[in-house]
C-alpha cells in the first residue's frame, strides 16, 4: 500500500498562527517541539512543574511554566509530551475538564488513545505528529536547518482541518524538511512498540550482553568485549544510516562481510523470528500495554529491579571505566550515576 508523502510545500503554519499551542512536558520531545515551534514564530506555552528539572530548564529557555489546567484553559491546541504511564492520570484529572469544542488535543505518540486508556470527546480534533527520533535529535537537527522525518495522523477531525493542523506542527518543528508520512494511531502506535521491544531497544541491548558475556566467559578481557559488542557498533550503525545494510557491507572487510551473510542467520534464527512475532501478536491484542500499565500502576518495581540489574551488568561498568578514558566522546550518564 503507498504511503502518502508530503512537505513543506504542501501545507503552511497558517493553521496555527494567531493560535496559542500549549505543550504539557517540558523533556525529550517537550523541549524539542516547543523550542522548535517557537523558533518557527508560533506562540507556544509550557505546563511543567517549576521546581523540576525540566521546569527549571523552560524557565531558562525564557518560558513561564504554568499547571495543566491552566495552559489548557488558555491554548487552542494542547500537546501531549508527558510520559505514556502518566497520561491518563493527568487527562482525568486535569485535561478533560478544561477542554472545550473546536481545540485541538495532540500527540507525540499513538499509545494511549490507540488502547483506550485516554478517550477524548467528539468536539475535539485530536491529532499526532511523531517524529522518527529522539527529543534532543528533533531540536539539534532543526537548529542544523534539517529535521527528523515525521508521522503524522488524525484520530478525530471534529474542525474539518485537523489534517491541515498536523501538517503545520511537522513544518514548525522541522519534520515537513524530511519527509512528513500519513499514517494512523495504530500503525503508528504498533510499529513503533514492536522496533522498540524487538531491535532498537530490547533486541539491540538483549544482543550486547549475550555477546558481551560470551566473550568473557570465554576469558576474554571485558575491555576487548565491550569495544567489540557494543563501541564499534555506532561505526556500523551509521553505515547502516547513510546507506542501507548494503552500504554497510560495501565499506567492512570481506571477511566481515562473510560473517555477516553466513554467520548471522544462524544468530537471528527462525525461532528469534517467531518470538518477534509473539511480541507483535502481544502489541496488537493490548496484551503488553495492559500489563506495562499493571507495572506502573504497582509501582514499578520489576521495572526498577530489571533496570538496577543492566546499570551493574559487566558491559556498563566497563563501558563506564573506558568512556571516562575517552574525554573527546563526551560522554553522558543518566541521572543518578
Amino acid at each position: 500500500m503507498a504511503i502518502e508523502m508530503l512537505y513543506e510545500s504542501d501545507g503552511s503554519l497558517a493553521p496555527l498562527q494567531e493560535k496559542t499551542i500549549a505543550t504539557l512536558g517540558f523533556g525529550s520531545q517537550g523541549h524539542a517541539h516547543t523550542l522548535n515551534a517557537r523558533e518557527s514564530g508560533l506562540n507556544v506555552i509550557v505546563a511543567n512543574r517549576r521546581d523540576s528539572d525540566n521546569g527549571r530548564l523552560a524557565i531558562e529557555q525564557g518560558f513561564e511554566p504554568m499547571s495543566v489546567e491552566d495552559a489548557v484553559k488558555q491554548a487552542d491546541m494542547i500537546l501531549v509530551t508527558l510520559p505514556d504511564e502518566v497520561q491518563p492520570e493527568v487527562y482525568e484529572k486535569s485535561i478533560a475538564p478544561n477542554l472545550r469544542a473546536g481545540q485541538t488535543l495532540a500527540f507525540t505518540h499513538g499509545f494511549n488513545v490507540h488502547f483506550g486508556t485516554i478517550k477524548p470527546p467528539a468536539d475535539v480534533n485530536v491529532i499526532m505528529i511523531a517524529p522518527k527520533g529522539p527529543g534532543h535529535l528533533v531540536r539539534s537537527e532543526y537548529q542544523k536547518g534539517g529535521g527528523v522525518p515525521t508521522l503524522i495522523a488524525v484520530h478525530q477531525d471534529a474542525t474539518g482541518d485537523a489534517k491541515d493542523i498536523a501538517l503545520a506542527w511537522a513544518i514548525a518543528i522541522g519534520g515537513a524538511r524530511a519527509g512528513v508520512i500519513v499514517t494512523n494511531f495504530k500503525d503508528e502506535c504498533e510499529t513503533d512498540l514492536f522496533g522498540e521491544q524487538t531491535v532498537l531497544c530490547g533486541g539491540l541491548s538483549a544482543m550486547i550482553k549475550a555477546g558481551f558475556e560470551t566473550l568473557t566467559e570465554a576469558g576474554y578481557p571485558p575491555e576487548m568485549a565491550y569495544f567489540e559488542v557494543c563501541h564499534e557498533l555506532k561505526l556500523i550503525v551509521d553505515l547502516i544510516y547513510q546507506g542501507g545494510l548494503g552500504y554497510m557491507r560495501y565499506s567492512i572487510s570481506n571477511t566481515a562481510e562473510w560473517g555477516d551473510l553466513h554467520v548471522g542467520p544462524q544468530i537471528i534464527t527462525p525461532e528469534v523470528k517467531a518470538n518477534m512475532k509473539k511480541a507483535l501478536e502481544n502489541i496488537q491484542s493490548g496484551e503488553f500495554a495492559r500489563g506495562w500499565r499493571a507495572e506502573y500502576e504497582a509501582g514499578m518495581k520489576n521495572f526498577k529491579a530489571k533496570y538496577e540489574a543492566d546499570r551493574n551488568h559487566g558491559v556498563e561498568v566497563t563501558g563506564r571505566k573506558l568512556r571516562a578514558m575517552m574525554p573527546w566522546l563526551k560522554a553522558k550518564t543518566p541521572p543518578g550515576e
